[in-house]
């Protein structure tokens, strides 16, 4: 018998299921005494003897399932195509270590499209439409010359098709792939406007070529920045107003949060959420979780993100930490409303906070900057503290005249894997 493996191995699997695998990667598979994957890749495997077991689509929960299988000896999870290409690989390896598996490819569903349709893939555009602000994808489909896409049920190729037109991006000619290496494969060729009027398999991939020497269509200019907006940019409760994190918190905080494109960012006591529209600008790609108890400012929310034109918030209703537990683990926190929780909120927060992930904490009161430091200290060890005072240059007549904002405590830590004393 082979001896038992130290990791678990995550395996490529296509439609076509074990015949189209490698000798070695089919031994993997039959030699397993656990296999972890989505429900229909399990099925093209009822004929091996190892114990199957359906991988939980809730990431957390999923994560808690490959602990469990580490404890196996001689683990498998089975994936469609390349793992590490819009796979489960790349969150695995990241939110538990790369020593602890190993990843065996199989051909992309996304290579095997391009073939099908005799196009170079080096030079196109790639993403996948699940969980993407559309507007950030359709911003960069604008200016490529090849474009390959994973549909989403929420964005099927005729809703995407119809949303390039709207917006005058007409010069692409479109492929649907459909079950790739199946039996019923099938590959359809039409103009972005017959697409509207279409349905495809959920199993699809979209690609999107560019006609000959079309321009590209220019972009409608934000009348926002990035990050830093003015406070009243963002709509506002009466008689809350004022109580926004100003624009020189918010842009000192978020530079500490270091957010990427596709990073999953928590913003706790999200209020009319200036933060997490910011955040979520930042995180273009990513998702941004508002978490906010009082209704009318969940509306606000909802507001200033169709103001700003960022689909990729969702607010959620409810206070910290007991509506934590139902969101996905994040790379970055901002905390700018605990209550009375103040230890009990930062101390679950930093428990979640990914690792190497960012956390800040804005508070307005000695006190609150006491507890909050205290707190930090115990979980992280290492606390950056900053007590931000700014006066805002007003013009009054000829003369010029400075007016205070109201001073505040930013606090930032770094989620390591040496935790503090």
């Amino acid at each position: 018998m082979s001896e038992p493996r130290s990791k678990l191995v995550i395996v490529g699997i296509g439609d076509d299921g074990l015949a189209g695998m490698t000798e070695s990667a089919r031994r993997l598979v039959s030699e397993s005494d656990l296999i972890l994957g989505a429900p229909a890749t399990l099925r093209l495997l009822e004929s091996l003897p190892g114990k199957k077991v359906e991988l939980d689509p809730d990431m957390p929960a999923a994560l808690r399932q490959v602990r469990e299988a580490l404890r196996s000896g001689k683990p498998v999870l089975v994936s469609s195509g390349d793992p590490l290409f819009y796979g489960v690989a790349r969150y695995l390896c990241d939110r538990l270590g790369k020593e602890l598996f190993e990843v065996v490819p199989h051909v992309s569903s996304m290579q095997l499209a391009f073939a099908r349709v005799k196009e170079s893939w080096e030079d196109a555009y790639l993403t996948n439409l699940a969980g993407r602000p559309l507007e950030a994808v359709i911003d960069r489909i604008r200016t490529a010359e090849k474009v390959g896409l994973f549909s989403s049920d929420e964005h099927p190729p005729a809703r995407l098709a119809k949303a390039l037109l709207d917006r005058g991006i007409d010069y692409f000619r479109a492929f649907v792939c459909e079950n790739l290496g199946s039996p019923d494969e099938r590959v359809t060729q039409a103009e972005l406007s017959d697409l509207i009027g279409m349905e495809f398999d959920p199993l699809n991939v979209l690609i999107l070529v560019r006609k000959p020497n079309r321009p590209d269509r220019a972009s409608r200019a934000s009348r926002y920045r990035l990050f830093g907006n003015a406070d009243d940019a963002f709509a506002q409760t009466q008689p809350k107003r004022g109580l926004i994190t100003q624009a020189e918190v918010r842009s000192i905080a978020l530079a500490q949060l270091d957010i990427r494109p596709e990073s999953v960012v928590w913003d706790i006591g999200a209020g009319s959420g200036s933060v997490a529209i910011e955040a979520a600008q930042l995180a273009s790609q990513g998702m941004v979780y508002a978490i906010e108890p009082e209704p009318a400012d969940i509306a606000l929310i909802q507001a200033n993100a169709e103001s700003f034109g960022v689909p990729n918030i969702r607010p959620v209703a409810g206070r910290a930490p007991e509506v934590l537990a139902s969101l996905p683990d994040p790379d970055a926190i901002f905390v700018g409303g605990t209550g009375r929780q103040v230890t009990q909120v930062l101390s679950v927060a930093y428990d979640r906070l990914a690792e190497g992930g960012r956390l800040a904490v804005n508070v307005a009161t000695i006190d609150g900057l006491a507890t909050a430091l205290e707190t930090l200290r115990r979980l992280a060890g290492s606390v950056q503290v900053w007590n931000v005072a700014i006066s805002r240059g007003i013009e009054q007549m000829d003369r010029m005249r400075f007016e205070s904002i109201n001073p505040t405590f930013l606090l930032a830590v770094s989620k390591t894997t040496e935790p503090g004393d």
